[in-house]
């Protein structure tokens, strides 16, 4: 059953002020086109203004400024798009712990389990693994051999942690992600390839939410490291020996190479590349498509890459690009032979 709140109660919980009926029961969360008497919405961009004015909503959340332009109830916060998102945790559809294990999850004597873990069907859970209060392990999900999750932590359907693998307290990994694979790594021999053991492993800190398909590989010698607070999306891939500062967000698509180094509070948009071996500032923001191929030393916005143009105009623009080159060996010969001639000018004049 979906959880319903008065108003009065949505009030205290965002720390808002409330401007209408405390009684008035909520159900969900619209937005202001599609929100009926008993949703609650939000107003958090101007450009949305006559959507706040026809709005049916049962009550929206606004900032002190748009209060009086609020036709229905209203909750005034400082920042109604953050008020929003907590709004959003107390109606998620993910069900509370139900403490227990399903009759077909494999746990390993082993194993140490807390008693208010939630174990789903057909989980694994390997030996020496350590699975930590109001945990929730989903169907089909491995813990592999001395993994340890924290509390409260929940990996939804078929995530698999390899062994050695170590995740904090309040995390949320997503369907499909496998953390703590090997590593890319290998030596050219005479015959071939020759593997390079990844013998480190990952940690996973506090707060950090895993999208859906991400790959994070274990280290060769020492750990990957992802800090507390990070968030990635979907289908990101993260190289051996790669650090994660604090409360960085990386959008989906995006890979990073190995041993590269990535500050706290940084924004990285979607199909970026980053190289290996590098080292990206604090607070950098990285722009979607973006190769970055040498270390960032201060913290700003980065792009690379073109714009979208017509494919004709395009074509064109890369031959220009491949002449860029030839183009500036000969600005400057041009600049030489004209520095030459002013000089050899100057030695005339002083004759």
């Amino acid at each position: 059953m979906h959880n319903t709140y008065q108003l009065s109660e949505l009030a205290a919980r965002l720390g808002g002020n409330l401007s209408g009926n405390p009684a008035k029961r909520i159900r969900g969360l619209s937005t202001l086109k599609s929100a009926g008497p008993d949703s609650l919405s939000f107003f958090a961009n101007a450009r949305y203004l006559s959507d706040l004015h026809s709005t049916r909503a049962g009550a929206v959340l606004v900032s002190p400024e748009f209060r009086d332009q609020c036709p229905v109830a209203c909750i005034e916060v400082e920042d109604p798009y953050l008020a929003f998102a907590r709004a959003s945790q107390l109606f998620d559809w993910r069900p509370a712990v139900k403490a227990g294990v399903h009759p077909t999850a494999v746990i390993d004597p082993g194993a140490r389990v807390a008693a208010t873990a939630e174990i789903g069907p057909h989980a694994v859970i390997e030996s020496g693994a350590d699975i930590g209060d109001c945990v929730v392990i989903g169907p089909g999900s491995v813990v592999g051999r001395d993994a340890r999750v924290g509390d409260r932590s929940r990996l939804e359907a078929n995530v698999t942690l390899y062994p050695n693998v170590r995740i904090g307290t309040d995390v949320l990994i997503h369907s499909g992600a496998v953390i703590g694979s090997d590593g890319f790594g290998f030596a050219r021999s005479d015959t071939g390839w020759e593997k390079i053991c990844q013998l480190g492993g990952v940690v996973i800190g506090d707060r950090v939410e895993i999208g859906a398909g991400v790959t994070i590989d274990r280290g060769a010698l020492d750990d990957t490291c992802i800090e507390a607070g990070v968030k990635l999306d979907n289908q990101i891939q993260v190289a051996h020996n790669v650090s994660i500062g604090r409360d960085t967000a990386m959008a989906g698509c995006t890979a990073v190479a190995g041993s590269t180094r990535i500050g706290e509070r940084c924004t990285i948009a979607g199909l970026s590349g980053i190289t290996g071996h590098l080292e990206i500032a604090d607070d950098t923001h990285i722009t979607a498509m973006t190769l970055v191929s040498r270390s960032i030393k201060q913290p700003g916005v980065y792009s690379s890459g073109t714009g979208l143009e017509p494919h004709r105009q395009w074509k064109r623009n890369v031959v220009r690009f491949r002449q860029l080159d030839e183009l500036a060996q000969r600005v400057r010969k041009l600049e030489q032979a004209r520095e030459q001639h002013s000089t050899e000018g100057q030695k005339h004049d002083g004759c």
